[in-house]
């Protein structure tokens, strides 16, 4: 595809976001559907944001089941096109509609890829990947992976400027120190949020 239409097809996959966001998922569809029908069957990063955005879509709409191929072959793709930021995308997609222990192991090899790549648009997937598997340590019930994790988020957010999000994970540390009944360091967690 010339470079014009390759730009106009990628803000048309942003556009279906935006779009499965608003729960438009019909227009949504449409959008891609635009965008399907100029697509070759070459792999391309194109390709790879248009698989992510069906799936999404087929997600939010209630048809994870119809996603999961998409995620998979979006990873896939992604994969043996060095695109990182796209193959962690496409593996916490995959994630988000797994089973807990399934997902748990998703998460994990998101950070592993992530962690390892010298991408930092991938690494910058870092902060919300302890986040998400923080929680699902937690809703397992282990509570010292949990903390280990939210703990990497804390330091990850505050090494990137992000006050909001830094608050955040400082809260989700307190709330763990909580659930191991360590109240005394989870107070005091939270008072300094105060």
């Amino acid at each position: 595809l010339p470079q014009d239409d390759h730009t106009t097809l990628g803000l048309l996959t942003q556009i279906a976001r935006a779009q499965g966001l608003q729960h438009k998922f019909d227009e949504a569809h449409e959008t891609l559907d635009s965008v399907e029908k100029k697509l070759d069957e070459s792999a391309s990063r194109l390709k790879v944001r248009y698989l992510l955005e069906r799936g999404r879509i087929l997600n939010s709409s209630g048809y994870p089941d119809q996603a999961r191929p998409l995620f998979e072959q979006a990873e896939e793709m992604a994969t043996r096109q060095s695109e990182d930021f796209y193959a962690v995308d496409a593996i916490h997609m995959l994630a988000i509609i797994a089973e807990p222990p399934q997902s748990l192991t998703l998460n994990l090899r998101a950070i592993k890829l992530a962690e390892s790549s010298g991408q930092e648009k991938a690494r910058n997937w870092l902060g919300s990947l302890y986040n998400n598997t923080g929680w699902s340590y937690h809703d397992l019930g282990d509570y010292e992976a949990a903390l280990d994790l939210f703990q990497n988020a804390e330091a990850w957010q505050r090494s990137k400027g992000r006050v909001s999000e830094t608050r955040i994970a400082k809260w989700t540390v307190a709330r763990t120190l909580r659930s191991m009944n360590r109240i005394e360091e989870a107070l005091s967690h939270q008072i300094e949020l105060e």
